[in-house]
């Protein structure tokens, strides 16, 4: 299946092997607690290989801070699931990089940074429902990350138009 996202201006050409990801606390509560149709594109390409999950330690701290939210911990038990159960499927999902060095680019907000940082470090592609790292998606463009909130299945993907000068873009 083909990345596309669905802004189109952030669909970057991006090289052989898989693709490295960046998911923010939202979206891997989305594909490991919630079970939301719209990751549905993302757990597709992660089991065909297209995608490849990166994480620093200081998300899965996120992510187990968020678990025991008073708004969240009910939910992820509605689901039948514990905070061990989802921080094991966290742990077995990932691929635990180092901290990434500090980027000039700054989130507003600071717990954030940390995805920005990782995502540009390794040319990836951040995933995140929240405006204070989307709106920062033309400069991370800038550093070669690539920021988006949604993965199109085909055939909505095929209706986006590929990105100026890409391979697609050119052939006309």
């Amino acid at each position: 299946m083909k990345i596309v996202l669905r802004w189109p201006q952030c669909n970057a050409v991006h090289g052989a092997g898989p693709r490295p990801l960046v998911l923010d606390t939202n979206m891997v509560l989305d594909l490991l607690v919630f079970d939301d149709p719209a990751i549905a594109p993302v757990r597709a390409l992660l089991a065909e290989g297209a995608l490849h999950w990166i994480a620093d330690a200081a998300q899965r701290v996120e992510l187990e801070r968020v678990l025991a939210y008073p708004q969240i911990a009910p939910r992820v038990a509605f689901y039948g699931l514990s905070t061990a159960s989802v921080l094991a499927a966290f742990d077995a999902g990932v691929a635990y990089q180092s901290e990434a060095p500090a980027i000039r680019v700054i989130c507003k907000d600071p717990d954030d940074q940390h995805f920005l940082a990782l995502a540009v470090q390794h040319q990836a592609l951040l995933l995140s429902k929240d405006k204070a790292v989307l709106v920062q998606r033309k400069r991370l463009a800038l550093l070669g990350a690539t920021v988006g909130n949604l993965l199109l299945w085909p055939p909505a993907a095929a209706a986006v138009p590929a990105p100026v000068g890409s391979a697609q873009g050119l052939a006309a």
